[in-house]
C-alpha cells in the first residue's frame, strides 16, 4: 500500500475504549494523507465506555500538532455491538455526513472489517483504505487494563493510574516509604509540599497563613502535574487533611479561610488506595519536627485517623519496622492492581 496520495477530506472513527496505540498509528497514516481529517468518537453515556470528554481529551493531546484534525462525537444508544444492524448503520453515516458537512473521499478502518462493513457500504461514494490489523485490542485492555499497558500512549494511561496515599503523623517513615514504593513500581511520586514552604522563616512555629494556603493549592497543582507521567501507580506522601491538621497544631491565624480551602480540596480527593503508618518506628529529629508530637506519638497519630475517618476515606494500617511496612504495602498494592478493572 502507498501513503503518498492526498485526499481533501477523510474520516476515521472508533469507540476508542480506550484508545490503543493501534488507533494511533491509524490516525497518523490517515491524516498523513488528507487536508482534513474527521475522527468520529462513537461514545455511550453509561458505566461500560469511557466518558466521552476524556476520549476528546486523549485524541487532541496526541493530535494537536498535526494541524489538521477535528473531532466529530457520535452517540451510541446500544448496549451490544450485536444489535448494531444496518439500519441504524445508515441513520448513524446520515448524522456524520451532516456533521462534516463535506464530500468525504475516503474512509479509513483497521482489517478487523473488511469490504462487507458498514464502512464501506454507509459510505460507498467514498473510498475505502483498510490499513492492516495489528496486535492491539481495545477488548483485549479492557479485560486486563495493567496487563496491556504498554499497548496504551502515556496520555491515555493516567485515566487508569491508581492513587496511593500516604499517610501517618510525623517521622512515622512517610517519606522514606514514598520514595522506595515508587522507585519499586518505576513510577512518580508527589513530595510532602508543606516540608519546604514550611520553613520559609526557618522554623514551621513562624509559618504565616499564606504558607498553609500554598501548601494546599501548590500540592494539588503539583498532583494534576505529576499523575500524567504515572506509570501503573502514583504516590503520594501526605495530602490536604495532613495540612489541615497541622493548621490546627501550629495555630494558623487565617484557620477558618484555609480550613474551608482545605475542605473543599478533600471532597476533589480520591484515592485508590491509602496506606496510614503507626508511629511505632524510632522517633527522628529531621529538621524542625515537633518535640510536643514526639512525648505523645500515639495521640496525634489518632487524631490524624480520626480527621480521615470523619470524611470517609477508609485506609490500611501498616506498622513494624521498615522492611516490614515495605513488605505490608506492597501486599496491598499488588492486591489492587491484581483487581479485574
Amino acid at each position: 500500500m502507498t501513503y503518498g496520495k492526498k485526499y481533501k477530506v477523510g474520516m476515521y472513527g472508533g469507540a476508542f475504549n480506550p484508545l490503543h496505540l493501534g488507533h494511533l498509528e491509524c490516525i497518523i497514516k490517515a491524516a498523513g494523507m488528507c487536508d482534513e481529517l474527521y475522527i468520529v468518537i462513537s461514545f455511550r453515556e453509561n458505566e461500560t465506555d469511557v466518558p466521552l470528554k476524556i476520549k476528546i481529551r486523549w485524541i487532541y493531546q496526541l493530535t494537536k500538532h498535526l494541524g489538521n484534525i477535528k473531532i466529530i462525537p457520535l452517540k451510541d444508544e446500544l448496549t451490544n455491538k450485536e444489535d448494531y444492524t444496518e439500519k441504524l448503520w445508515t441513520a448513524d453515516s446520515q448524522k456524520v455526513k451532516e456533521m462534516i458537512g463535506k464530500i468525504i473521499d475516503v474512509v479509513f478502518c483497521g482489517s478487523d472489517y473488511d469490504e462487507n462493513s458498514f464502512w464501506n457500504k454507509c459510505y460507498e461514494d467514498s473510498e475505502l483504505i483498510v490499513f492492516p490489523r495489528n496486535k492491539y485490542s481495545s477488548t483485549e485492555i479492557r479485560k486486563d487494563i495493567f496487563g496491556h499497558w504498554d499497548w496504551m500512549p502515556q496520555a491515555v494511561r493516567s485515566y487508569f493510574t491508581k492513587k496511593v496515599l500516604i499517610i501517618g503523623g510525623e517521622s512515622a517513615g512517610k517519606s522514606t516509604l514514598t520514595i522506595n514504593l515508587a522507585n519499586y513500581y518505576n513510577t512518580v511520586y508527589l513530595e510532602e509540599v508543606g516540608r519546604e514552604l514550611s520553613e520559609l522563616s526557618g522554623t514551621d512555629i513562624y509559618m504565616l497563613s499564606d504558607d498553609f494556603t500554598r501548601i494546599l493549592l501548590e500540592h494539588k497543582a503539583k498532583e494534576f502535574r505529576l499523575i500524567q507521567q504515572s506509570n501503573k501507580v502514583f504516590f503520594e506522601d501526605t495530602d490536604c487533611l495532613i495540612t489541615r491538621f497541622f493548621m490546627g497544631f501550629l495555630e494558623d491565624e487565617n484557620i477558618e479561610a484555609n480550613t474551608e480551602l482545605a475542605e473543599a480540596i478533600a471532597a476533589l480527593n480520591n484515592y485508590d488506595l491509602i496506606l496510614f503508618l503507626e508511629p511505632d518506628v524510632e522517633w527522628v529529629q529531621d529538621g524542625d519536627r515537633s518535640e510536643v508530637m514526639a512525648a505523645d506519638r500515639y495521640k496525634y497519630s489518632n487524631m490524624i485517623k480520626e480527621i480521615y475517618n470523619k470524611h470517609g476515606f477508609d485506609f490500611k494500617v501498616i506498622s513494624g519496622d521498615y522492611n516490614s511496612r515495605f513488605d505490608q504495602a506492597i501486599m496491598y498494592i499488588n492486591e489492587m492492581l491484581d483487581k479485574k478493572q
